[in-house]
């Protein structure tokens, strides 16, 4: 062992009358290990609740969703046969977007409409897999006649709230779609309430419903246009590829966005969001060095005479300096190490903390903390926190190796 190292982990077993240097270590050590305890939790529940949202949002919607700048899609059977010979696309699906309102003889509640093809919106949207759809419901009015009613499939929390059951009637109201008049009257259709779904998304679940593309195509006066296709793609990684294939091959009119783009703006605060996290609580971990640098500041001043003995005897300044970085680098790896080791344990600890207790407004479905530490993060963290360490011990490392021997001896 190098002597260097020997005397640095000497001077960090301080005697008696430098037990305020140890509590200010100490202090340094748990300000270090209380920051990256937090950096690693933090960090890892806010990709754990990204990576729980983007599959959820990835549940009740489409990959890419290709549509044409200036309005409806015609010749849609055509198209749908098109996009899935492109190279990455496993299926896909038209459909027609409804604004409107849902009425039920107990409550009103605005919903987004969706027209599907029930034969292949299954193998596009992952929530609708096992969702029958039927043509028409049959219905036995006030005078015992069989009456046909369209068939409409209503999210979980939206069904709640118009207090509606299976088979029950409820009301669609839609501004509907109109190229002859400016002015046109709102369509109101009757429908069936054939079934149910929930993606776990609450948005969706609190507005989303389904119903058959025709009657969309009803509602919005489209004759056999739709408002465009939805894809499906084999690797969600690569859909932003696979869209800019689909505007090759279709070329304009036709636009296609992935579902990262449709998401944009979601994505990208909660991306910036875990930034400011991080900044802010490596700042703590700065605030924590401080009291390294002030540590070995304390130090360098107690033992003045031994390292001007050392100088004396031979040591360079390169030597001494090595003597206080080692000295900054033991705490700062001490605090790092124990930093880790809890906020792993934390971390897992949290992966099955029960809070199903919270209202579902804020977490849906969900009932543990959902947490993912990526090991890239955790070096990031690391690496952070040990660079700012060794930052901090640079300037009582030179203030010792300026130290005279000659000065410092005679007036000690």
């Amino acid at each position: 062992m190098a002597f260097e190292y020997f005397i640095g982990g000497r001077y960090l077993k301080a005697r008696q009358k430098q037990a305020f240097i140890t509590l200010i270590t100490l202090l340094s050590m748990a300000g270090i290990t209380v920051g990256v305890m937090a950096l690693i939790v933090v960090i890892g529940v806010m990709k754990g609740f990204e990576n729980d949202l983007r599959k959820r949002i990835l549940g009740g919607q489409s990959h890419v969703v290709v549509k044409r700048e200036d309005g409806a899609v015609s010749g849609y059977h055509q198209l749908v046969k098109e996009v899935e010979k492109i190279d990455g696309v496993e299926a896909a699906t038209p459909f027609n977007d409804v604004q409107g309102v849902l009425r039920s003889k107990y409550s009103i509640s605005p919903a987004k409409i969706k027209g599907i093809d029930p034969a292949t919106a299954g193998r596009v949207i992952k929530t609708l897999k096992g969702v029958s759809l039927p043509d028409d419901a049959s219905l036995t009015n006030q005078e015992g006649n069989q009456v046909k009613l369209p068939a409409i499939v209503l999210a979980q929390e939206l069904s709640r709230n118009l207090g509606v059951k299976k088979g029950d009637i409820i009301s669609l109201i839609s501004p509907g779609k109109s190229r002859s008049s400016v002015f046109q009257a709102p369509v109101m259709k009757q429908f069936k309430v054939s079934g149910f779904f929930k993606s776990g998304l609450y948005e969706y679940d609190n507005s989303f419903a389904y119903i058959h593309l025709k009657d969309a195509q009803k509602v919005l006066r489209m004759g056999d246009s739709v408002t465009g296709i939805e894809v499906r793609v084999e690797n969600i990684y690569q859909a932003r590829k696979i869209a800019q294939r689909i505007d090759d091959k279709l070329g304009l009119p036709f636009q296609a966005q992935d579902w990262m783009q449709l998401n944009q703006t979601l994505f990208q605060a909660m991306k910036t969001e875990r930034r400011v996290m991080f900044i802010i609580l490596t700042l703590t971990i700065l605030v924590a060095t401080f009291s390294i640098a002030s540590t070995l500041i304390m130090l360098v001043i107690g033992k003045t005479r031994d390292i001007a003995i050392l100088k004396a005897m031979g040591a360079t300044n390169k030597s001494i300096r090595k003597i206080f970085v080692f000295n900054g680098m033991v705490i700062g790896l001490i605090g790092t190490g124990l930093g880790l080791a809890l906020g792993l344990l934390l971390s897992t600890v949290l992966k099955h903390y029960d809070i199903s207790h919270l209202t579902g407004g804020i977490y849906y479905l969900i009932n543990t903390v959902p947490v993912k530490l990526d090991v890239l993060d955790i070096i990031a963290i690391i690496s952070a926190t040990l660079v700012i360490c060794f930052l901090a011990t640079l300037y009582p490392a030179h203030q010792a190796a300026k130290i005279n021997p000659v000065d410092s001896i005679r007036y000690s």
